[in-house]
């Protein structure tokens, strides 16, 4: 019998949809809301923002976060900003472009009326973070400044120099810690959720593991709220913070939660290319760079090879020897085309040979002309902050004058290349954001819902907010109207100690494994293995390849792992091993995904699928539909696919098109 998803798409014109879904939704009166408890698990943008606002709703909230304060969640690291439809540019924007503009940049893979609602709630957003403080860049008459990012026409995207992240992330905090003081949400500070508690195939509770003294303990809830992050470490060498995984996620999935399009992985054009095999992470170029910078490689084989050796610097090669490659290629959109599309135009260079670093794996990102143009100090007033993390990283100053050809002033280039970043791939949800699991939800990156293959510049910051003040509130209530969920669940039930005795099990298992690799060997090799056979280029035999090394680094995982101290109190690595044990499986979905979806879109590209451009080749008649993937009882047991099939109503689905 082929298994169907209802997905709870609201009746009517997708313009209308959310309006209709909030007049006839189930409510929960004030007092009653005094009487159920919910579980938020992470306190980044999505997480803190549902928490504080299911707590001003009047909702006893118990918040988990893996640091030691809300305000180290990865959501700060965001840079350059937030989109909203708010058109103060007067440049033709509105709901119904950014909408489009979202759907077309996630190359039509993404649920319609989601988006839509999405864009929708967009302007709402700006006005809550004014309104908290969130100290956005404003033009000299006052009005809240907008600047441009990939894949659109129009300038949308607020920001706050390159910090937009950290102050939206500050203000929802500053909400948090309102609800905190007033005593509407327990916030629990270093712990980590385990695994979630099934009460009658019900969400109701969750095991968690408290960091510091290494205890487990039981929490119970009327709902959960997963709002986790991505699965980018997979790769290891990432743009995400160490901390970031994506075990809560996997624990939902093993206890029923589909795991949704996971082979869409974002890699990130601007980011710091690698230099050497000592590195834990990468670090991020903001998107916003690309509105003033511009990307470019030698024209000249021979001048690649002399950047390569380090005979030439990028100072030295001028105007009329340099390859704008992305304004050759994309005419209309230039340097600001969507981040899969500028990633791959930047690998094509590189594959041919006009690589500009050492190893060959480096473009140049210029801002010779605008400070020619704009004035040294206009640009570092836009992106001082940003050029300063680049040089404390290169030693290389972007602002600095580097060299003077035929009167013409050339300024340092920044070196970059793609990296992983964003996963459009998450936990399924329906239009409530919630699970397959009756009572789990599941809210911002930790979700597949909105960006389709592919996710614009800007947009994180956007649907993480927009799911935690504006959509989650009202939609977790019409689950939580159904009073036979009201009675509150014991933490000495059955299902908690089965629960917490599997999670204690496990932790006994891996730490008497006793081998001889570390945490971080296996964890090294399973980014090599992720980045060679599932990342920007993928085959059928890659593919194929890489998921036979998966399933044998999982058994020198099992059999061969050292976990040095003890189970008891702080063990950094027990909890790394527990987090590797998760990507092993993750980084399996991902493969499966990518290996079953013969086509091309957004950030999946199977190379035998691309037009004679080398563009993606997409297979609408076969794959379109959001691939969900259910766990099958075993890790090593291959999962399950489960099809969503995707009906547009208001936007024609099209091949992207970023030149004309």
């Amino acid at each position: 019998m082929t298994k169907t998803l209802n997905s709870r798409i609201p009746e009517g014109p997708v313009a209308e949809k959310w309006t209709n879904y909030k007049a006839h939704q189930r409510l929960v009166n004030p007092k009653n809301k005094l009487k159920l408890d919910v579980i938020v698990v992470g306190t980044g943008l999505a997480g803190a923002s549902a928490a504080a606002s299911l707590g001003e709703m009047g909702f006893n909230v118990l918040n988990f976060c893996i640091q030691d304060s809300p305000r180290r969640a990865h959501s700060i690291a965001a840079q350059g900003g937030i989109n909203a439809a708010k058109n103060y540019q007067n440049d033709g924007d509105s709901i119904y472009r950014l909408f489009y503009d979202t759907v077309k940049g996630g190359d039509y893979r993404a649920r319609e009326a989601n988006v839509y609602r999405l864009a929708e709630v967009s302007n709402d957003i700006i006005d809550q973070c004014v309104a908290q403080g969130v100290p956005f860049a404003r033009e000299y008459g006052g009005m809240l400044a907008n600047r441009s990012f990939g894949g659109a026409q129009v300038s949308r995207t607020f920001y706050a120099k390159g910090q937009t992240g950290q102050q939206l992330l500050l203000g929802a905090y500053s909400s948090l810690s309102a609800q905190i003081q007033a005593g509407k949400v327990k916030l629990f500070a270093r712990y980590e959720m385990e695994d979630v508690v099934i009460v009658d195939g019900h969400a109701r509770g969750i095991i968690a593991k408290n960091l510091v003294t290494g205890e487990l303990e039981r929490f119970t809830a009327n709902a959960v709220v997963i709002a986790t992050g991505g699965y980018g470490n997979a790769y290891f060498l990432s743009t995400n913070a160490m901390g970031c995984n994506c075990t809560a996620a996997i624990q939902c999935y093993r206890k029923g939660a589909y795991m949704a399009n996971p082979s869409y992985v974002q890699i990130h054009p601007t980011c710091i290319p690698v230099h050497g095999d000592k590195q834990s992470k990468l670090t991020l170029m903001s998107e916003s760079l690309r509105n003033d910078g511009r990307i470019w490689v030698p024209k000249k084989l021979e001048d690649a090879k002399a950047l390569q050796a380090g005979t030439k610097k990028g100072s030295d090669i001028p105007e009329e020897d340099r390859d704008y490659y992305l304004e050759r290629r994309y005419p209309a959109f230039g340097n600001l085309v969507p981040r899969d599309v500028a990633s791959r135009a930047a690998k094509e260079r590189c594959d041919h040979g006009f690589g500009v670093n050492n190893t060959g794996l480096a473009v140049f990102l210029d801002f010779s002309e605008s400070i020619n143009r704009l004035g040294i100090d206009v640009i570092l007033q836009r992106y001082g902050n940003l050029f300063d993390m680049y040089e404390e990283i290169t030693d290389v100053n972007p602002g600095e004058l580097a060299n003077e050809i035929n009167g013409v002033k050339y300024y340092n280039p920044m070196m970059i290349f793609p990296a992983i970043h964003y996963t459009m791939g998450g936990i399924w949800v329906d239009y409530e954001l919630m699970t397959t699991v009756p009572g789990l939800f599941s809210i911002g990156e930790c979700n597949f819902s909105d960006h389709g293959a592919n996710r614009l510049g800007a947009s994180a910051l956007m649907q993480g907010l927009a799911d935690g003040y504006f959509v989650l509130p009202y939609t977790i209530q019409n689950y939580l109207a159904d009073q036979a969920l009201w009675g509150k669940i014991p933490t000495d039930h059955p299902e908690f100690d089965e629960a917490e005795k599997a999670v204690r099990a496990e932790i006994d298992r891996l730490m008497s494994i006793q081998g001889k690799r570390s945490v971080d060997s296996i964890h090294k090799e399973l980014g090599h293995i992720m980045w060679e056979h599932v990342g920007m280029g993928r085959t059928k035999e890659g593919l194929e390849e890489g998921l036979k090394l998966l399933k044998a680094l999982r058994e020198e995982f099992n059999t061969n792992l050292f976990i040095p101290g003890k189970k008891e109190g702080l063990n950094i690595e027990l909890d790394k091993a527990i987090h590797l044990r998760d990507f092993i499986l993750m980084g399996e979905l991902v493969a499966y995904d990518a290996l079953h979806r013969e086509e091309s879109c957004g950030g999946h590209f199977r190379e035998e699928h691309q037009t004679e451009e080398g563009e993606a080749k997409r297979d609408d008649e076969h794959f379109f539909y959001v691939g969900c993937w259910e766990y099958q009882g075993d890790d090593t047991k291959a999962p399950e696919l489960i099809k969503e099939p995707l009906e547009y109503e208001a936007i024609k689905v099209q091949t992207r098109n970023y030149k004309n």
